[in-house]
Parts: structure tokens; C-alpha cells; sequence
């Protein structure tokens, strides 16, 4: 049964994590940090999971990023291109109807 649950949570929570990171990078960080940030939130996300998904929404113009070579070491900051925080507004909004239907349905029947 515990193989069985962590596949359904993992398929549960793989469809947050592209808005997860859309709400959490409308304030610009590198991956380690955001890693940090959604895992004090309560979403634990693997950095082999983050980095790809960071690629790939870049690469659809949903975020911007900049070097930041004034530290120790190079870092890639991220943040929200005004297309994903658009698309946020969206997914959020689905979220929430998602979120009521499903309140409705775990709710007791009246039958």
C-alpha cells in the first residue's frame, strides 16, 4: 500500500510544482534557494525534478533569468516573465475550482 500512496501523491503534487514554482518566483531566486522556499512551504521538490522543469519553463517564455557573478560563485536567478505570471493567475484559479469540487465531493452525501 505505501508503494501505491506514494504514487498517487506523486502524481497528485507533479502537477503543482510548475505552479508552485510560477507563485514562488514572482520574487527572483536560484534554484537552491527556491529549492528551500517550496520545501518551507510544505512542497518537497528534488533538485533533479526543479532544474529541468526551470529549463523548460524558461525555454516557453514563461520565466526570465540573469546571472549573478558578483558572488562567490555564478548563480542563476529566476523569475516570473509577466506570461507566467498570467498563466499563474490561471492555473491558481483552476486550482481553486479543482479544490471546491473536490471539498463538494468529500463532503457527506445527503442521499
Amino acid at each position: 500500500m505505501d508503494d501505491q500512496w506514494g504514487t498517487h501523491i506523486q502524481e497528485l503534487r507533479r502537477g503543482t510544482v510548475v505552479l508552485a514554482a510560477l507563485l514562488a518566483l514572482r520574487t527572483p531566486d536560484y534554484g537552491y534557494a527556491l529549492l528551500d522556499r517550496l520545501h518551507a512551504a510544505g512542497l518537497d521538490i528534488e533538485a533533479n525534478t526543479l532544474y529541468p522543469l526551470l529549463r523548460r519553463l524558461e525555454s516557453q517564455g514563461l520565466l526570465t533569468s540573469e546571472w549573478d557573478t558578483e558572488g562567490s560563485r555564478p548563480r542563476k536567478f529566476y523569475s516570473t516573465s509577466p506570461e507566467g505570471s498570467a498563466l499563474a493567475g490561471q492555473l491558481l484559479t483552476e486550482w481553486h475550482t479543482l479544490d471546491d469540487s473536490l471539498t463538494t465531493l468529500a463532503a457527506p452525501s445527503s442521499h
